[in-house]
C-alpha cells in the first residue's frame, strides 16, 4: 500500500519499498485500485466519509496476504483506529482481518521474516525520528535494528528524541502556530548534532520537518527507512546478501 504522500510527494520511497522487498525475495503485488486509508477523515472526526474509504481499502487488499505500509501511520490507522468507527460485528470482523494483516516495513522485515540485519553499506550520520503512530508498536525498534546494523551507519541520539515533530495531519492544519513552534524544537534537537540526514519510517513527519527547515533557510536532508535500506544494497561493491 503506497500511502497518499508516496502518490502525491514521495513516490521514490513506494519504488524504494519494492526493491527492498523484492530482494528479500518476496513478490510485490500493487493495487491502481488503493486511495487512502482514511485517517484524515478519521482524525478530523468525519467518520462517515472515513468509512467510505476504509470499507473501499478492505475491497482494494481483500485476500490473505500481508499488506505492507511504507508508514507507521497509515499502517496504525488500518489496524488500530479504523476497526474503532465501526459498530456492527461483521464490519468490524472485515476490517479487522485487513487490520491483522498489515504491517509497516520495518516491523515486517523485523518481526514477520525474522531479518534482523541488513546487508551493503550506507556511509551517513543518522538522526532518528520515531513517529508518534509508530510508538505502542515494534516499528520503531525495527527500523533502528536495521539502521544500526549497516555498514558505515552511525545513529546519534538527540534531545527530547521522544517528542512529538508537531504535524500531527489536521493538527497542523486546525493549530498551525503550535504545530510549528514544536516541529522547530525538534529541528533545534536535530541540528545539535549535526546528522548527515534525518530518517524516519513516516514521511509525514519528515514532509513537516522538511517543508520548516527549507522555510527557515536551513535546510535538513530527510530520507525514509526504505530509501537507506534500498540505496545500502546499492552501494558500489555492496554484498547481494
Amino acid at each position: 500500500m503506497a500511502t497518499c504522500l508516496c502518490d502525491a510527494f514521495y513516490d521514490d520511497v513506494a519504488v524504494a519499498t519494492v526493491e527492498v522487498l523484492e530482494h528479500l525475495g518476496l513478490e510485490v503485488g500493487f493495487s491502481e485500485a488503493q486511495t487512502c486509508c482514511g485517517q484524515p477523515a478519521f482524525n478530523g472526526g468525519d467518520w462517515d466519509a472515513s468509512r467510505k474509504v476504509v470499507r473501499h481499502t478492505v475491497r482494494t487488499f481483500a485476500g490473505e496476504d500481508p499488506v505492507i505500509v511504507p508508514s507507521g501511520s497509515c499502517a496504525a490507522m488500518l489496524f488500530h483506529g479504523a476497526p474503532l468507527e465501526f459498530e456492527k460485528e461483521r464490519d468490524r470482523d472485515e476490517v479487522g482481518q485487513l487490520g491483522r494483516r498489515t504491517w509497516e516495513l520495518a516491523d515486517f522485515i523485523v518481526n514477520g521474516l525474522g531479518v534482523k540485519t541488513w546487508p551493503g553499506r550506507y556511509e551517513a550520520t543518522v538522526a532518528f525520528h520515531c513517529s508518534c503512530h509508530s510508538r505502542g508498536t515494534m516499528s520503531g525498534e525495527a527500523a533502528l535494528a536495521l539502521l544500526t546494523s549497516i555498514a558505515g551507519t552511525r545513529i546519534l541520539p538527540f534531545g527530547e528524541g521522544e517528542q512529538c515533530c508537531g504535524f500531527g495531519g489536521t493538527f497542523s492544519v486546525a493549530f498551525p502556530h503550535v504545530s510549528a513552534a514544536m516541529g522547530e524544537l525538534k529541528l533545534e534537537h536535530i541540528r545539535a548534532v549535526s546528522p548527515d540526514v534525518l530518517v524516519s519510517a513516516d514521511m509525514s513527519c519528515l514532509m513537516h520537518l522538511g517543508g520548516l527547515a527549507a522555510k527557515e533557510g536551513k535546510p535538513v536532508r530527510t530520507l525514509h527507512v526504505a530509501q537507506v535500506l534500498r540505496d545500502a544494497l546499492n552501494y558500489k561493491g555492496a554484498s547481494s546478501g
